[in-house]
């Protein structure tokens, strides 16, 4: 089975497995209060332009996504978030479990606009019981999207406006953020969102690590205490150094590993577009990072199943789906070939070819 369900079923590129081993005997402290977290820290500050900000490790995007939103808010707030926002979708109530509400805001292609968050504050002050609602106080983004589109730099500088106008926060979700850097057409960077946001992380998870986080506090509010709330939320690694090797090895030399993993990722997704355009098949978004939504007819997929993973988005009529293939940092070409060839095996081979 080739599996193209998710961008973290590989364990971690082997040079952090390297460094890791190098290591594996060394006794420094816990909790990232160790030589390699504060080398990670100051990589990190230096790439994002933020001397300032303070860089925890977590040890998952949901520990980090809850963690954030539970530390920035009091317990009347609520975040903002797109309908298909992975806080609202994909994380079991882990936000509604900590006392907040999701405000879902409707999506196009998974990202929601400034002048819906203008408005939903605007609606909310000029509602005479507004204290028996829940009072918005920030706003999520992912960078990528749940559906591999991304927010360009405009729009994203049109909602921190907004958010500033209006006393929230903007966090920015970036488990696949290297995806979405590397991505053609993007002009969005590391500096961008250290400007632009109030909090964001850097995920590892999915792009080549291990597992972790980096979140970058950039807003001196949301600093105080952050660690007491990264402990209690079950965020907090005992073995902290283990995260800040994983991230130094991945981001030195202005993330040079970290984009160059990304950019892999991204151009076997654009071959696995091409193919599926070569056939005729349209797709449920357009997008230019790791993440593939072709429609494809239940037959087909059938047949593709027997050796291949993928994972269902919806159902578009009777007869036809819209489902992801997601490549990864350690996507093998020889893979991409093989479901390319098999796809002209099954649906013929392209007129152009």
């Amino acid at each position: 089975m080739i599996r193209f369900e998710c961008d973290y079923g590989e364990g971690a590129h082997p040079s952090i497995l390297q460094r890791l081993q190098e290591t594996n005997l060394e006794q420094t402290p816990g909790y990232g209060e160790d030589v390699y977290c504060a080398k990670a820290r100051e990589t990190i500050k230096k790439l994002c332009g933020t001397p300032k900000a303070d860089v925890q490790f977590l040890v998952g995007g949901t520990q980090a996504n809850l963690t954030v939103i539970s530390a920035a808010l009091r317990p009347h707030q609520g975040v903002v978030a797109a309908q298909s926002a992975h806080i609202n979708v994909h994380e079991t109530g882990s936000i509604e479990a900590c006392g907040h509400k999701v405000l879902a805001l409707p999506a196009k292609d998974g990202k929601i606009a400034a002048g819906q968050i203008a408005a939903l504050c605007e609606a909310h002050r000029a509602d005479a019981s507004r204290e028996h609602t829940v009072q918005p106080k920030m706003v999520y983004l992912s960078q990528p999207t749940e559906l591999g589109t991304l927010y360009t730099r405009s729009e994203l500088m049109a909602i921190s406006d907004v958010c500033r106008a209006n006393g929230l926060y903007l966090f920015v979700d970036g488990a696949r953020l290297g995806y979405g850097i590397a991505a053609a057409g993007n002009d969005v960077s590391f500096g961008d969102l250290g400007t632009l946001c109030d909090v964001f992380y850097i995920g590892g998870t999915k792009q080549g690590a291990l597992f972790g986080e980096a979140v970058v506090l950039v807003n001196p509010a949301l600093q105080e205490d952050f660690r007491y709330l990264i402990k209690q939320k079950g965020g907090m690694l005992a073995k902290g150094r283990l995260l800040g090797l994983q991230f130094s090895a991945l981001l030195e030399e202005q993330a040079k590993l970290y984009l160059s993993l990304s950019r892999h990722a991204d151009r076997l997704a654009d071959r696995l577009r091409a193919a599926f355009s070569a056939h005729g098949f349209s797709f449920l978004v357009e997008s230019r990072t790791n993440q593939v939504f072709p429609i494809l007819p239940d037959t087909l997929l059938d047949a593709l199943a027997k050796d291949y993973s993928f994972s269902d988005q919806q159902r578009i009529d009777p007869a036809r789906r819209a489902v992801r293939f997601c490549t990864s940092w350690a996507t093998k070409e020889a893979d991409v070939d093989a479901l390319c060839a098999d796809l002209d095996r099954l649906c013929g081979a392209p007129e152009s070819v």
